[in-house]
């Protein structure tokens, strides 16, 4: 049985993807040579290609730049005391409706600015937040 177990194992998880991830390997060394990836640890490529996935929400809010806000708005310290508020989940799901990803890029949060913008609204109590992906701007009403 063991022996069995082994084989089907063996099969299963080498034999049978082993085309299927030659095919994949040879195109993707063909973009992206091997040399250039051997310079890094697993994890830190693993970064690099997927994101952080864990963030510190305080230092998002501190990067933050205002326009037509000011950082003591009481907009402002609405949006950040319900952000504050919301389980890691919503957090993520709001940076995915920010950024388009609930990752952020291999630098880290360190660099990562984003903009709250009062798109002065005729009425804003009739607005809803929009953002621009490809700007990271959030348009928050007042």
């Amino acid at each position: 049985r063991k022996e069995y177990v082994d084989l089907y194992v063996n099969y299963m998880f080498n034999k049978s993807v082993q085309k299927p991830f030659e095919d994949f390997m040879k195109g993707f060394l063909r973009g992206c040579p091997a040399r250039n990836w051997k310079t890094f640890f697993p994890e830190e490529l693993q970064v690099l290609l997927q994101g952080h996935t864990t963030f510190d929400w305080h230092l998002l809010e501190k990067n933050a730049i205002y326009t037509k806000y000011k950082k003591l708005d009481q907009t402002i310290r609405n949006f950040w005391t319900v952000f504050h508020k919301l389980p890691e989940e919503k957090k993520k799901m709001f940076l995915a409706f920010l950024s388009g990803s609930d990752r952020i890029s291999g630098y880290g949060l360190e660099c990562f600015r984003f903009w709250i913008v009062d798109p002065q609204v005729e009425n804003p109590d009739e607005s809803s937040p929009y953002a621009s992906t490809c700007y990271l701007t959030l348009f928050l009403p007042r």
